[in-house]
């Protein structure tokens, strides 16, 4: 780290919200390459202008909503430039994290060394990246594969953790939330651009229907939107052969990353992250920086227990804005794109703060994947340190129970979730068990409301709540509070 030089700084950002129902716009909006190439154009722009044909490295992050061939190649060719190193992400929201932190690592290096759209023709050997072939059988068994329904479980063991009662967790969340819907009003790329209250957001309604327990809809990612961000990464000399003002260059620090085994069933705990605390405390450290030095920050938000968690671990308050974007509800969760998004609200924030220090921390699957980077802030040369820091995470992960599939007698809930119906009723609980030393999954049936009334009791957790186990008509084991 001997050469200023070679320090990578963003040196330009580009952001489209594309609404379907505008008025100038058809039922469908523009395809996902086409935004991508749109938001590269703006970087451009931001940049100065001349950079497009000098782009030696395109990374994309993955778009399950369109089954493209090759979606780098398709945004290269709307771009009538190619690049010599193309690369597509895996699904999860901490790739863009991931992405910017590479590209700063390679600016650094020592030059020497139907309603169916018109759109790009489907890849008919397309098949879905967010299969959840990995994951336990029983999780697959009882429906516990997907986001919404998994991280309720992570909220739920948290809430016990840390003594709150589920109504102070639910109205902590609720506050978090509203903080963030303001900093989404006020952006102009946001997609919900108002602000909402905390009780707006905590109480069910038509409009806010509860998806599981304890989300509602305005606690969780909104998906359904259509969004693109890019950002250009160069080396401080190169962006000063250019001309840039030094006052728009951002520069890129130290980050980190890891991850937590991916079967979210293989766990050792649902009140911890041990790949969060390790990464967010690593990047600071590298960073030379504490929490407190920190002008700005976004904490992925796709469902609350990630950004309350990742708070406690960096020692921030209650009341500290997590987010520079204004979170995966309000701002708009363009699925594995956000924190692109938020990097670029970031670049916006500590081009008005030169000098001062930014922290983005992205997360992707089930509490899975974590990745952190320092932006801003005043650095002698490029960072070189291993980005990896899953030694230290895997050393801070205790034992893991195994997971049973028969079981009988009483059991003890571990942690647990409500789901429900698009009109608000309870489907069914699922509820993570303890028995002895191991672990098991059971329903609770949508006919049993003494049990879901106690599930979802605000004023006192179930965790550690123990009842029998019987055997449903299905063979999947059934529980009761009992």
């Amino acid at each position: 780290m001997t050469d200023p030089a070679r320090i990578p700084v963003i040196v330009g950002i580009g952001e489209i919200t594309d609404r379907a129902d505008a008025a100038d716009r058809g039922p469908i909006g523009a395809e996902p390459a086409a935004l991508m190439a749109e938001a590269l154009r703006r970087a451009d722009g931001d940049a100065g202008g001349g950079w497009l044909p000098r782009i030696a490295s395109l990374d994309v992050v993955n778009a399950v909503s369109w089954p493209y061939a090759d979606l780098p190649a398709r945004v290269a060719a709307l771009l009538d430039h190619r690049p010599a190193h193309l690369a597509y992400g895996p699904v999860g929201g901490e790739t863009p994290v991931r992405f910017l932190h590479e590209a700063a690592r390679r600016a650094g290096l020592d030059p020497a060394r139907d309603a169916t759209p018109s759109w790009t023709v489907p890849d008919p050997a397309w098949t879905n990246p967010r299969a959840r072939d990995y994951l336990h059988p029983q999780a697959l068994c009882h429906g516990l594969s997907q986001p919404v329904v998994v991280y309720p479980l992570y909220e739920i063991a948290l809430q016990a953790a840390w003594g709150q009662t589920p109504r102070r967790g639910r109205d902590e969340s609720a506050a978090l939330w509203a903080g963030m819907s303001r900093v989404a009003a006020e952006n102009p790329h946001g997609w919900l651009r108002r602000s909402f209250a905390p009780d707006e957001i905590a109480t069910p309604t038509p409009a806010n229907r509860p998806i599981a327990w304890p989300y509602t809809k305005l606690m969780v990612a909104n998906p359904v939107v259509n969004q693109a961000a890019a950002l250009i990464v160069t080396s401080l000399g190169l962006a000063r052969a250019a001309g840039i003002p030094e006052h728009r260059l951002v520069p890129i620090g130290p980050g980190a990353a890891a991850s937590e085994p991916r079967d979210w069933l293989s766990r050792d705990r649902f009140d911890h992250a041990p790949a969060q605390d390790a990464v967010l405390e690593a990047t600071l450290r590298r960073a030379g920086l504490a929490a407190s030095d920190l002008t700005a920050i976004e904490l992925y938000s796709c469902f609350p227990c990630v950004p309350k968690m990742a708070r406690r671990r960096l020692g921030l308050p209650a009341d500290a804005v997590s987010t520079v974007a204004g979170g995966l509800t309000f701002f708009g969760a363009p699925l594995n794109g956000y924190m692109a998004h938020a990097a670029c609200a970031m670049v916006r924030r500590l081009r008005d703060a030169p000098g001062r220090a930014g922290l983005l921390y992205g997360q992707g699957e089930f509490v899975t994947k974590h990745h952190a980077l320092v932006l801003g802030g005043r650095f002698d040369g490029p960072d070189d340190a291993p980005v990896s820091v899953q030694d230290e995470a895997d050393r801070r992960r205790g034992p893991v129970p195994p997971v049973a599939e028969e079981a009988a007698g009483r059991a003890v809930i571990e942690t647990h979730t409500v789901l429900f119906d698009r009109e608000g009723a309870p489907e069914r609980g699922v509820v993570v068990l303890r028995q002895n030393q191991t672990r098991l999954l059971a329903r609770v049936p949508a006919a049993d409301r003494a049990t879901l009334a106690a599930l979802t009791d605000l004023d006192r957790s179930p965790v550690g709540l123990a009842g029998p186990l019987r055997r449903g008509r299905d063979g999947l084991l059934e529980w009761e509070a009992a």
